[in-house]
């Protein structure tokens, strides 16, 4: 296995009707595309939890994706339901993932502590949710897509999974 494709899914109700437009799905694809994996997926959906949940299972369901990220509705407002959704879709969760992007991002910013975004596992797909906001998104992307390709052989339960070499992650002294 050499390139993840991946699924982008934009959560959000006013770029969903047209009255604003997506600026984080396109960043996520670029960074995607930048660091040579592939988008086969990109769409834009309302803040609507069932919606969400069909659009997830739909995406599990098919053998070329990799990787599912969601773009949007992990803040604390009523219509931010996406962490709900990739919840109740999940066969596993994936804590450690969500808990990395937010403590790196609270270096950032401090509005990053209000960030609900979950990663977990459905139909051996990795389903990640980033922030909204097309920086947030890129940055959260960055600080875990290297161990995104170990993870995918693992789940698939790949020989390359056993013969990965361990990323090296940068401790920041006590």
């Amino acid at each position: 296995m050499n390139t993840l494709t991946f699924a982008v899914i934009t959560v959000s109700d006013r770029s969903s009707r047209g009255e604003r437009p997506d600026t984080s799905g396109p960043a996520i694809c670029n960074f995607i595309e930048e660091h040579g994996s592939v988008v086969g997926y990109n769409a834009i959906i309302p803040d609507e939890q069932t919606r969400i949940q069909e659009e997830l299972i739909k995406l599990c369901a098919q053998p070329e994706i990799d990787v599912i990220l969601t773009s949007g509705g992990t803040g604390v407002a009523e219509r931010d339901v996406t962490p709900e959704a990739t919840r109740e879709v999940s066969e596993k969760l994936i804590p450690g993932i969500a808990e990395y992007i937010r403590a790196k991002s609270i270096l950032i910013t401090p509005h990053a502590m209000l960030s609900r975004g979950i990663a977990g596992i459905r139909e051996k797909k990795i389903i990640i949710n980033l922030p909204g906001s097309p920086k947030g998104a890129v940055e959260s992307l960055s600080f875990v897509f290297d161990i995104l390709q170990h993870t995918v052989a693992q789940i698939k339960n790949l020989a390359s999974a056993q013969d990965h070499i361990p990323i090296k992650v940068e401790r920041e002294d006590k």
